[in-house]
């Protein structure tokens, strides 16, 4: 959800003489809308798809159970696709357009030429589960509880730019903004909406009405397609389409959530989910191991074509998928440290005897997008870093970073020489084989992981770093505690992979803002704390043209970058897919910015039953 909520955002005006305002079935950021006022369906769907059957699919959460049914309090951990399934929001976006998001709750957008706030109008069809109206008060009642302070933090992040919500009407909203920013009327537009009643039951404890926190098993009250069905608490669920779903006919709507059944099943670990979906337990599964893909999707039923394997390019962002160092720690607080160990990573090796080189190496925050720095900075870049220059490391103002090679002229060899120079003039010699600093103090650090198999992939990285004298240590943790030390940020190095975007915004400053960074449960697990870094996100977020807009992120992408707080891995250009052939059937193409099984669970639909 909070994915979802940091790709969109819209505006309108307050006092009494207000500009004037233009409505529409939808918004977007920096042109033309794709579908008119007046479509009749996405082109990527089949409006005739036949409603019925089930979609069996495996959890695609990294956990083994699941202890609650809120996927929005701060504890614990929901079923897999709950949000997505059961609410709905004010506006949604299509799969083959980015920066755009259609009246869905919403009839229409009206927005105000100054960006200081939009006003939403509801359909007088929309309906939540339980068969109340959508109103204008439960718009207001999610807004408030999502800022309250029983949800992530990331969500007061995110809309840190609203200054509030206003209830104008029976079904009509104002949200008022602190500033111009063109993303804010889809920030706003793709918040979950759920009902006043949800929860409304009181606290046997105090006898008043339960803090959000409380609301733990009662069933959300959404308005999306889907309702909770038969479960196996903690472990199995079923989500079940609603027949009367009020929105079935919209055409943002037509052609989708064609299952009647959705079905999601929790295995212990990648090996047992590959097992069961070769013995016909589940129809879906997403590959992200290139080994597993290569080496053992395969077997008698992909033999017979009841399982299908297929590979998907897609136009989505790369993400920057990286490690991540937590320079609130020393030596990490050293950019020459940070720096040396970027040097002792050999990702072409990597990708020849690991990847089956079915990778590309991430090279900044904005790969595959318009906002993904370049060479050397443009004047309209180098206005924007020049007030800094004395907060920035002088890479900045060269070239773009580009990770180290070992190969084409370079090797490992090489870069472990500069990373040794580095060390030495951040005070680090080697004495009787071991990295010591002027103290004595060995440079020992770990790698916090909550995956066992992770080792494989770190290895050949602990094994350089061996050579220049560090110690990395591998330490596993079941999730639980991982998660716990992420949000405390008790941790030297982890893995992230940092979801990418054709429009970023205020979500940045929750990954790279110096308030998120002394902020626990924030997402600066780097802890950067950088005015010149808040700076450069401001001007992204308000930015009023798209040239200025993309001076502004490209700025970022170097400031970043070359602060070398995060070291890129790879990122892969297609999803890789295997699903039941015989039970499942799709649309010829997948839409350009789809995500995976997202496009599954949206579109596709039952297979006729074979006749045997």
């Amino acid at each position: 959800m909070l994915r979802r909520l940091c790709r969109w955002g819209v505006a309108w005006t307050l006092g009494l003489a207000a500009p004037a305002l233009w409505a529409a079935h939808g918004y977007a950021i920096w042109g033309e809308l794709k579908y008119p006022e007046g479509f009749t369906h996405f082109d990527y769907v089949n409006p005739q798809a036949p409603k019925g059957g089930e979609l069996r699919l495996v959890s695609n959460l990294r956990v083994s159970n699941f202890d609650k049914y809120n996927p929005f309090s701060l504890r614990g951990t929901a079923p897999a696709y709950l949000s997505g399934l059961m609410f709905d929001s004010l506006l949604t976006g299509a799969l083959d357009e980015t920066g755009s998001g259609y009246g869905l709750l919403a009839e229409d957008v009206q927005a105000a030429p100054d960006g200081l706030s939009v006003v939403f109008r509801l359909r007088d069809t929309a309906k939540f589960h339980n068969g109340d109206p959508v109103l204008a008060a439960d718009v207001k009642f999610s807004f408030d509880t999502l800022l309250g302070p029983y949800t992530s933090p990331a969500y007061k992040t995110i809309l840190a730019d609203v200054a509030g919500l206003d209830v104008l009407g029976e079904r009509t909203v104002r949200f008022r903004f602190k500033r111009p920013n063109r993303e804010l009327p889809l920030t706003v537009g793709a918040i979950p909406i759920f009902s006043r009643q949800w929860g409304n039951e009181p606290d046997p404890a105090t006898g008043q009405r339960k803090t959000f926190d409380k609301v733990v098993m009662d069933p959300p009250i959404g308005s999306g397609p889907y309702t909770i069905g038969p479960v196996k608490f903690g472990r199995d669920i079923t989500y079940v389409r609603d027949p009367g779903y009020w929105a079935r006919d919209l055409p943002v709507r037509r052609g989708t959530a064609n299952f009647d059944r959705i079905s999601v099943k929790i295995y212990k670990d990648n090996t047992a989910r590959l097992e069961a979906l070769k013995a016909g337990e589940f129809d879906l599964m997403r590959f992200f191991s290139a080994g597993d893909w290569a080496r053992r999707v395969n077997g008698r039923k992909f033999d017979s074509g009841e399982l299908v394997k297929i590979e998907l390019p897609h136009k989505l962002p790369t993400g920057f998928q990286s490690y991540v160092l937590n320079t609130r720690r020393k030596p990490l607080d050293d950019i020459r440290v940070r720096e040396a160990l970027d040097l002792a990573v050999d990702y072409e090796w990597m990708n020849r005897q690991m990847f089956y080189g079915a990778y590309q190496r991430v090279r900044g925050l904005f790969g595959n997008t318009e906002c993904a720095a370049q060479g050397s900075p443009s004047p309209e870049e180098l206005a924007l870093l020049e007030p800094g220059r004395a907060q920035l490391p002088p890479a900045v103002f060269g070239p773009m970073y580009a990770p180290p090679r070992t190969d084409g002229g370079q090797s490992l060899r090489g870069n472990l020489r500069k990373a040794q120079a580095l060390l030495r003039e951040a005070g680090w010699t080697v004495q009787d084989g071991v990295l010591k600093n002027a103290q004595g103090e060995p440079l020992v650090l770990e790698y916090l992981d909550s995956n066992e198999t992770g080792a494989r992939v770190v290895s050949p990285w602990i094994r350089n770093l061996q050579k220049l004298g560090i110690t990395l240590r591998f330490r596993p943790v079941d999730f639980a505690l991982y998660q716990q030390r992420l949000r405390t940020f008790d941790f030297d190095i982890i893995s992230i992979a940092f979801q990418g975007t054709t429009n970023p915004g205020a979500e940045y400053a929750d990954l790279f803002g110096s308030e998120a960074a002394k902020t626990p449960d924030s997402g600066n697990y780097a802890g950067i704390a950088n005015p010149v870094v808040d700076r450069l996100i401001a001007r992204m977020v308000g930015a009023k043209t798209q040239p200025d807009f993309l001076a502004a992120c490209r700025a970022l992408d170097r400031a970043i970058a070359h602060s070398h707080i995060l070291i890129p891995q790879w990122s892969a250009s297609t999803h890789r897919l295997a699903y039941n052939a015989w039970r499942l059937q799709r649309p010829p193409e997948m839409p350009p910015y789809a995500t995976g099984e997202a496009w599954a669970i949206d579109t596709w639909w039952a297979a006729p039953r074979r006749q045997d």
